[in-house]
């Protein structure tokens, strides 16, 4: 697989900010197809940083019904895999740089 098939965008969330912050694990959306080494190569290739652990988490699809003029409107929210990276000791990804 592509760099750019394994990894999707980070996951930005209070949650994630705090994990990031206390213990260095960093979320990222990744392909459905990738699996552990492979997102723990282009991690360490894009960012070039230490990956030490690599947990994947598939997040299931989900039905969503809105409530409009036209009436209700039905629909589903695609499943994907999240991965949730721990960095070696000293470590760390700037996901906020400017440029």
């Amino acid at each position: 697989m592509k760099l750019s098939e394994v990894l999707v965008r980070p996951v930005i969330t209070e949650k994630v900010n705090r994990q990031m912050e206390k213990s260095g694990r960093y979320t990222f959306v990744v392909g459905k197809a990738a699996n552990k080494l492979e997102i723990k190569k282009a991690i360490e290739e894009f960012y070039g940083v230490k990956v030490t652990d690599v947990n994947t988490i598939v997040v299931p699809a989900k039905n969503k019904t809105r409530y409009t003029k036209a009436g209700f409107l039905s629909g589903r929210k695609p499943s994907y895999k999240k991965a949730v990276i721990s960095l070696a000791a000293g470590e760390s990804i700037d996901l906020f740089a400017q440029g």
